[in-house]
């Protein structure tokens, strides 16, 4: 069932098995995982259906450097569904390889192996909405496809592996009737303020401190607690609750918040293909209707072999601001920027050439001169995108001269200097807001440098055409976006250490028996994957682990330290109840 948390008396104490904070990917995975499972399971959500800018603006904070990361507020969602009512779609699961300690990336490594997650994708899969577990061209596709790349071939790099793309799925929309006739009780609005600890112990917490804006205060007392609110709201939520130590829950060790990752992104370079026999760059539908797209992935030897990490290429069109390109669909969409949401102009429209910024004539004469195509172009968009249910992911166009610019994604480096911490501004829940130090290191730099120099020289080797680039840009390409859309990774990271990590193999937070985190914040590495698919995977591997690990632990009697008692009065069973009934009232 699904209730509004404004309307729940101030004061009233409710009880679960589990409690799970966030209703994005991780959250609504682990309610739907839970929801046959015997155990009572409350899931707190900040947001409600819609947008709503007062609840926005509580995920608002300051950066140490504008040009290295967005505003904190961007990227991500504070609503039912999470950000996964702004994701793209694009689905594609770690490599074996990213789970290994690498020598040659720090602090590399996870407490578990590939084939830990792995029983858990197809379903995961399932759940975005992205078809088939299956990610190479082979065994997607029963009919060859044609070559990507016609005549190339290469030990270190493979044209065969897929992205796969969900519709895209937002969680909210697509789950929210499921969960409103489940046993799974939502309280919509609801926003954890502080998980105090147990007055009676010092490895668990008591009940947890829920506030409505402007509203109520009451609390949740469960034998479990899943933080699910993202790799940027997990850190906030740890450091704002003191924890036994006193700095921070889970943070006796000063872990909390360090290692934060994103990905590596960026545009370079011409990549003539002329020589090529063939050309084949655009989306492939698999027989289920799912869009899929090739691309140039390193190997695993070879990331090995030039110490390098995870790294991926895409054919990409020339950079729209230039108008040099005289294409008219790009021209068109350089002149819809103002359009466009800042998530994806960000990548459309930044690192405009000197001498085309705002070139609006050049622009309009290029659509004139290509008005057929671009009239083909923008009625497909309309079909196949903005008014389809299985949106096509993204703008392919095909250069005449099948010049293109290479796209790539890459794994970071863990750093325990790029950090998320509490700075001194509070919203207006009295929380601290964070202050994001999103860094990069000279590893990243090599992983990107190596990985496009072994490009260029197995494009020449084959025949197939030829990868021209400044070597000498590649750090300024990397880091034109600074930290990459909405992948906010390793701030809980997983591992055996506590002075090192901050959550065991099995997500529970070190210093506590019973705190929970799921979501991208656990990954010790980033391998070149979107999260996305992942994340959904974990959380699902975290259900299993709960149904059996919950009930071994003790029913909280909510009673934690004067200063929280203080704050959210004992409840009066008849003001909880009436509002939020239990599983056997609900019944009745």
């Amino acid at each position: 069932m699904i209730v509004d948390a404004r309307e729940i008396a101030a004061g009233a104490q409710l009880h679960a098995d589990v409690c799970v904070v966030g209703a994005g990917a991780a959250g609504i995975t682990l309610a739907l995982a839970l929801e046959e499972s015997g155990l009572d399971v409350i899931v707190l959500e900040s947001g409600g259906d819609a947008p709503e800018p007062a609840t926005q603006t509580l995920y608002e904070g300051t950066v140490a450097d504008a040009r290295l990361h967005p505003p904190i507020d961007h990227y991500r969602v504070r609503r039912f569904g999470g950000s996964t009512t702004l994701w793209g779609g694009r689905c594609l699961p770690l490599d074996p390889v990213d789970f290994e300690a690498r020598d040659y990336i720090a602090h590399s490594g996870w407490p578990i192996a590939y084939a830990e997650v792995l029983p858990y994708y197809a379903q995961a899969n399932a759940l975005c909405e992205a078809g088939e577990f299956a990610y190479t061209a082979e065994a997607a596709f029963a009919a060859p496809l044609a070559p990507m790349i016609g005549g190339f071939a290469s030990d270190a790099f493979s044209a065969n592996t897929l992205e796969r793309f969900s519709c895209p799925t937002d969680f909210g929309s697509r789950y929210r009737a499921r969960l409103a006739k489940g046993r799974v009780r939502v309280l919509q609005h609801a926003n954890l303020c502080r998980l105090p600890m147990d007055a009676g112990s010092a490895r668990r917490v008591g009940a947890a401190v829920v506030r409505v804006i402007g509203g109520a205060t009451f609390c949740v007392a469960a034998r479990a607690y899943v933080l699910a609110a993202g790799g940027l709201e997990v850190p906030r939520l740890l450091l704002d609750s003191p924890g036994a130590s006193g700095r921070g829950l889970g943070n006796a060790h000063d872990v909390v918040g360090r290692y934060y990752m994103s990905h590596l992104a960026g545009t370079i370079g011409t990549l003539d293909l002329s020589r090529a026999s063939s050309v084949h760059h655009g989306y492939d539908i698999s027989e289920e209707g799912i869009y899929c797209r090739r691309r140039l992935a390193l190997r695993e030897g070879a990331q090995h072999a030039l110490r390098a990490g995870n790294f991926v290429a895409r054919l990409h069109h020339p950079r729209i601001p230039d108008a040099g390109h005289g294409n008219g669909i790009l021209s068109a969409l350089y002149l819809a920027r103002g359009i466009v949401p800042y998530e994806y102009a960000k990548r459309l429209y930044d690192g405009t050439p000197p001498g085309y910024a705002g070139s609006t004539f050049a622009h309009a004469k290029n659509v004139v001169a290509d008005a057929p195509d671009t009239a083909r172009f923008l009625w497909n968009w309309l079909r196949r995108r903005t008014l389809a249910e299985r949106k096509f992911p993204s703008i392919i166009v095909r250069p005449a001269n099948l010049r293109f610019s290479l796209d790539f994604h890459a794994e970071q480096e863990p750093n325990a200097a790029s950090r998320v911490t509490l700075g001194d501004a509070t919203d207006a829940l009295g929380q601290r807001r964070i202050h994001v130090d999103w860094r990069y290191t000279a590893q990243d730099v090599a992983t990107v440098s190596r990985a496009l120099d072994a490009l260029a020289r197995e494009i020449e080797r084959s025949g197939a055409g030829r990868f021209e680039y400044d070597p000498a840009e590649v750090e300024a390409e990397m880091t034109r976006y600074g930290a990459y859309g909405g992948h906010h990774i390793g701030t809980a990271r997983m591992g055996e250490d506590p002075r090192t990590s901050v959550v065991d193999a099995n997500c529970r937070v070190h210093e506590t028996d019973n705190v929970y985190v799921a979501g991208a914040a656990v990954f010790p590495t980033s391998g070149q994957a979107n999260p996305t698919l992942t994340i959904v995977a974990l959380a699902l591997r975290l259900a299993a682990h709960l149904r059996g690990a919950v009930a071994a632990l003790p029913v909280s009697t909510g009673a934690s330290s004067a200063a929280t008692s203080a704050a959210t009065p004992a409840a009066t069973p008849a003001a909880s109840s009436a509002v939020f009934p239990t599983h056997s009232e609900a019944a009745r």
